[in-house]
C-alpha cells in the first residue's frame, strides 16, 4: 500500500498526524503515510479541524471536500480528497 489510494469519488490518503508542531504543513513521508505537522493539541477536536484545513489548504480543495475515511482519534488517519486525482496528489506530496 503506497500513500494514497485513488478511488472514483477522489484519493485516500494515508496520513499520519504531529500535532503541537511549531508549524503546519506536509512533512514528508513515513512509511506508508504523509506526515502532516499541526500546530494544535488533539483536543476537543481542534487538531483534526487544523488539519482538515492544512490539506484543503495544500490541495487547493474546499475543506468540504476533505473527509475522515478512518483513524479520527488516531494519529494514523485515512483521509478522502474528493475531486483530487492522483496526478495532482503526485504534485502536492513531491
Amino acid at each position: 500500500m503506497g500513500l494514497f489510494v485513488e478511488t472514483p469519488e477522489g484519493v485516500i490518503l494515508n496520513v499520519r498526524a504531529q500535532p503541537r508542531s511549531s508549524r503546519a504543513g506536509i512533512d514528508g513521508a513515513i512509511g506508508d503515510a504523509v506526515r502532516v505537522r499541526i500546530r494544535c493539541a488533539p483536543v476537543d477536536g481542534k487538531a483534526n479541524k487544523e488539519l482538515v484545513e492544512t490539506l484543503a489548504d495544500a490541495f487547493g480543495v474546499p475543506k468540504s471536500s476533505v473527509a475522515f475515511k478512518s483513524g479520527e482519534t488516531s494519529k494514523t488517519k485515512r483521509i478522502l480528497l474528493r475531486g483530487v486525482g492522483a496526478a495532482d496528489a503526485e504534485r502536492v506530496l513531491k
